[in-house]
């Protein structure tokens, strides 16, 4: 449940808290007060795309935060597979504050992508917005929809056939590429046994190169390595000044007076074990330099073996285990040339196995959506007449195109209505207008709640383009609808407004000669006259008033049905 939005910043909002129901929440208000935006900010916690000019005038940044009490163990069980955090009692806190350019979001303080955070709102909740009723037009959406009221048992059988799908789908991809004539298999054959010669010929060892490297640069910066170790040895050894020296005279000064003085005794101690330190230095420095001679020999081989690696490098791969990877798959191919029949065939066989195979378990889909779609058709019919379809039927036809096959299977999916007695089925594109699609929409939210986990459901504007009874009809299954889950609801009628159990009014004014978007909570007595001024328009009488309360108990009186 979406326990509270918080908005600052934003727009025309300077800083506005919302505290939603557990039901039917209504956000009503004049046009332009800014009910878009209310419905927006929630966008935009959940990942919409943020545009800088979103930023109230004279602010540093925009800040929009989102309350959720997780009760439900299976969204519960979902988040932590995100392994994204959550309090011990199920609040999920998702705050996203934008700035210009950028924008951070965080879940329980912890920041997390954009990415996670619309994974994360899909568990959470299902917003409608104001034109999605038109993707209901649309043959991937209504198998969409069709797949998600079938998920419980169509989630298996589906896995499998994508995992199926991308198997055919690799073997196609094999026989493609290596589809051609002989000619170019013998130049492409001539070409890898070439590749795969001239690295086994080099005899690389992995690791090789490393080593080599470090060689060579110990050689080529040998004379600069010895002028540098030569003075060092001579600073710190017991000659001519050198530390060595300096450390044995500080040492027989303090140990002829260590006798006086416990603490002297200690840095006698000390000054001994300096000197022991140094001394092991300059016989370790000493043995270095006496090593040290350039080997003309060794630095010639040592830079011919590199240039050979480089060379390779520059071939093959940018390491030496790169390069004995790319030989080892030239190998393969060397292997696949040589026995071009045999592999080709081999392939042809896995390509018939997997289409056979895919086959039956688009089968197996189609079979669980065509019981599906009857259910789903006959459940849409009950809810498209409790929303004033009167004379509605409603059908969802599952068609095989076997020369068709996606990783979703091999079916085409069209919902199918008539509107009115004699008129034979028709695709939705080709009959419902704006106002049937709102309520064809409805419907289908409807029906998929009792199977959805999600527990708020946003509608921005849901009554687009109905009126009286169908209204009242609207409000009723919403009133249903809020019973077992809570709804966020924006709308212009005020048979839907009067069906709330928690009522909001988004106002505009001016505020130190700055417009301000604000929203607050009604009572009951306010919530009548807010449907007053939804009924009456310009004026409200006394009847307007009348006739709004009247409203009001018509639709307390419906609920408790």
């Amino acid at each position: 449940m979406l326990v509270s939005l918080h908005v600052k910043n934003l727009a025309l909002i300077d800083e506005t808290e919302v505290y939603f129901g557990s039901r039917l929440n209504i956000l009503t208000g004049e046009t332009g007060a800014g009910k878009s935006i209310i419905i927006g900010s929630v966008n935009l916690a959940l990942g919409a795309k943020a545009e800088k000019d979103m930023i109230r005038n004279g602010a540093e940044y925009a800040l929009v935060e989102l309350v959720f009490q997780v009760e439900k163990e299976e969204q519960l069980r979902k988040i932590r597979d995100m392994e994204l955090p959550i309090e011990d009692d199920g609040t999920v806190i998702l705050q996203r504050r934008i700035m210009p350019g950028k924008s951070v979001c965080k879940v329980n303080g912890e920041n997390v992508s954009v990415k996670q955070v619309k994974l994360l709102s899909e568990i959470l909740i299902d917003l409608h917005g104001q034109h999605e009723h038109q993707s209901l037009l649309q043959p991937a959406k209504q198998l969409e929809i069709l797949d998600d009221y079938a998920k419980d048992e169509l989630c298996k059988p589906k896995e499998k056939l994508k995992e199926c799908y991308r198997q055919y789908q690799e073997i196609i991809k094999q026989l493609t590429a290596n589809d051609m004539d002989e000619e170019t298999r013998k130049k492409e054959s001539s070409l890898a046994e070439f590749e795969v010669q001239e690295i086994a010929e080099a005899a690389l060892a992995a690791g090789e190169d490393i080593t080599l490297e470090k060689t060579y640069q110990k050689l080529v910066h040998g004379q600069k390595i010895q002028e540098a170790m030569t003075i060092a040895h001579q600073m710190s050894g017991y000659e001519n000044g050198g530390a060595g020296e300096a450390i044995g005279r500080a040492l027989r000064e303090v140990r002829s007076v260590a006798s006086y003085d416990e603490q002297l005794q200690e840095f006698e101690k000390q000054l001994l074990d300096i000197d022991s330190l140094l001394n092991d230095y300059n016989r370790a420095a000493a043995d270095y330099l006496s090593d040290l001679e350039f080997d003309g020999e060794l630095f010639a081989r040592t830079e011919k073996r590199l240039d050979l690696i480089n060379h390779l490098k520059s071939k093959y791969g940018n390491s030496i285990e790169e390069i004995l990877a790319y030989q080892e798959n030239q190998q393969e191919k060397l292997e696949r040339y040589r026995n071009y029949d045999a592999y080709k065939q081999k392939l042809i066989q896995q390509e018939n196995t997997l289409k056979t195979q895919l086959l039956e378990r688009c089968a197996e889909v189609s079979k669980i959506r065509g019981k599906a779609a009857q259910a789903l058709a006959q459940s849409m019919k009950k809810a498209l007449i409790d929303l004033n379809f009167m004379d509605v039927a409603f059908e969802i036809r599952v068609s095989s195109m076997e020369d068709k096959i996606t990783a979703d299977g091999y079916d085409q999916i069209a919902f199918m209505i008539s509107t009115n007695p004699g008129e034979e089925l028709r695709q939705l594109s080709q009959i419902a207008s704006g106002g049937e699609l709102s309520r064809i929409m409805l419907a289908l939210k409807t029906v998929l709640a009792d199977k959805d986990e999600i527990e708020t459901l946003i509608f921005d504007e849901i009554d687009t383009g109905i009126s009286g009874k169908t209204a009242w009809k609207v409000s009723e299954k919403m009133g249903i609808l809020g019973k077992e889950h809570q709804l966020i609801c924006i709308t212009h009628l005020p048979q839907i407004a009067a069906m709330a159990d928690t009522h909001f009014l988004i106002e505009k004014s001016v505020v130190e000669e700055r417009t301000v978007t604000s929203i607050r909570e009604l009572d009951d007595h306010k919530s009548v006259e807010e449907l007053a001024r939804m009924l009456g328009g310009a004026s409200i009488t006394d009847n307007v008033l009348n006739n709004a309360r009247e409203m009001k108990d018509l639709a307390t009186k419906t609920k408790q049905y």
